[in-house]
């Protein structure tokens, strides 16, 4: 009954310091996100302040989803430090209970954390992130900026005898609209042979349409056309699938793009690596409640306030510097993305049970 008592009370305490920090951290990525928006937008035609709100509003899940490791490991932290100042830990001790069972509760309160980010977080981040793109597109053509938001990456299309490859500074519609396009085209023997720059360029059924074109040959002087078409053999389908970013699909939709993906012949290392990161997030949290414990535990009441402060930083750096470079191993397809995204999850959560049973049972 006692054990049960403490269990609850440990939990509400965990939940309670957990809110806190998400309505603090929500605030300052609103504010900062909302002031660079202002920054970057205001000359816009169509941008208003309540616009600008509703954008940074829109964005503010993903980019809270990318600190919620970071912020478990705090969170944890701060619990267990507040409840040994006020020796409530000790007294926990002292009734006869182990660090595994009045752990538990904040164990589990990580662990709703995670399922909580995974079921409701990264599907309002996905559609927020699309809506907000959609947002930036329409305030951009309405000003005719020249800089739009999206890069694009070198395309090759061989069509016919035609070998050509497309460039772009930015792109529209899932990649169907090119903006500040330029077009390289080959011979037989890889020589180039025409140069094609272009304000924009829009794939209709079976042709690119140039509108405000430059063409440049090697024998003859620079031409300037209003518009000219280009044959090709790509698809909408496929160019709006694999210029698609893991990050804005959410979580329940990530297998049925993996498959579209696949039927497109495009790699599915970026999503399949995505999909196992999401779905291994509520054990990493773990993992970082767990080492927040073994920094925490042996907290006294008036000393070691700065190690541990700087334990918690350097565990946050460590975690960010590993995640960036498991997503990027692989979705490169360097590692497998089962294996990037586990073995780190479980070397956590191993480092900190192992640490735990060290300092506690010896």
């Amino acid at each position: 009954m006692i054990a049960r008592t403490l269990s609850w009370y440990f939990f509400k305490r965990y939940i309670i310091t957990a809110v806190w920090f998400v309505l603090g951290v929500c605030g300052i990525i609103f504010l900062a996100d909302f002031s660079e928006t202002s920054r970057r937008m205001s000359g816009f035609v169509g941008y208003t302040v309540p616009g600008g709100l509703l954008m940074s509003a829109m964005r503010l899940p993903l980019i809270f989803q990318q600190t919620i490791p970071t912020l478990t490991l705090f969170i944890g932290m701060t619990t267990l430090i507040t409840l040994n100042r006020r020796s409530e830990l000790v007294v926990t001790r002292a009734a006869g209970l182990s660090v595994w069972q009045f752990i538990l509760p904040f164990v589990a309160g990580a662990f709703l954390i995670g399922v909580a980010t995974v079921t409701v977080v990264n599907p309002l981040a996905a559609w927020g992130q699309n809506l907000s793109s959609t947002m930036e597109s329409e305030w951009r053509k309405a000003s005719n900026a020249s800089r739009p938001s999206n890069f694009l990456p070198w395309i090759r299309q061989i069509s016919k005898t035609d070998d050509t490859i497309i460039g772009a500074k930015g792109f529209e519609n899932g990649g169907t609209q090119l903006i500040d396009v330029v077009l390289f085209h080959f011979d037989a023997k890889g020589r180039i042979t025409l140069r094609q720059d272009a304000r924009t360029a829009t794939l209709e059924d079976g042709y690119w349409q140039l509108n405000n074109v430059l063409e440049t040959r090697t024998d003859a002087p620079p031409v300037r056309l209003p518009e000219v078409k280009v044959a090709t053999n790509l698809r909408k389908a496929y160019l709006q699938e694999s210029l698609s970013k893991p990050e804005d699909v959410a979580f329940f939709d990530i297998l049925r793009k993996i498959e579209i993906v696949r039927s497109f012949g495009i790699s599915t290392k970026p999503f399949e690596t995505q999909f196992h990161s999401l779905l291994s997030l509520p054990l990493l949290l773990v993992a970082m409640t767990l080492i927040a414990a073994t920094v925490s535990l042996r907290f006294s009441r008036m000393a070691q306030s700065r190690s541990v402060i700087l334990g918690g930083i350097v565990c946050g750096f460590v975690l960010y510097v590993v995640t960036v470079l498991v997503k990027a191993f692989g979705s490169s397809g360097v590692v497998p993305p089962f294996v990037a995204v586990w073995i780190p999850v479980v070397v956590a959560m191993a480092i900190g049970a192992t640490i735990l049973l060290h300092q506690e049972d010896g």
